[in-house]
């Protein structure tokens, strides 16, 4: 089973997005999802000053499986990236939920966030795939 903190909101294509303050969140990749993708080798996170939409392609993350795409959970600008990541991708690995964050974004609507999956939903979510 994998571990879904109740501190942040979830999506179903597997970000979670952590409240940071005044309209800021800070978004990675699920345990469950890096977990899927194995050792991770690569990560690409967006250039701050970005302007994404909901569901817009933001970010990659490449393993020794596959490459996927992170999407921007809520629609704002890109207000930094995870420079550590460049040079220890794997820090997603241990830690996904801390260290292992990959972008923060300043929301266009704050309240989108409302709209994502809590934990509970999100649980459901991979327990039915």
């Amino acid at each position: 089973m994998s571990n879904i903190p109740n501190d942040r909101r979830y999506t179903e294509t597997h970000e979670w997005v952590q409240p940071m303050g005044e309209g800021v969140f800070r978004v990675g990749i699920s345990d469950h999802a890096q977990d899927l993708l194995g050792d991770l080798v690569y990560v690409e996170a967006p250039q701050v000053g970005k302007q994404l939409n909901a569901k817009q392609d933001a970010a990659v993350v490449e393993s020794v499986k596959a490459a996927s795409d992170v999407y921007a959970p809520i629609a704002g600008e890109i207000t930094a990236g995870n420079e550590a990541l460049a040079g220890a991708p794997e820090t997603i690995n241990q830690d996904a939920y801390g260290e292992g964050w990959i972008f923060e974004i300043k929301a266009s609507n704050p309240a989108d966030y409302d709209n994502l999956l809590d934990a509970g939903a999100y649980q459901n979510l991979i327990e039915s795939e």
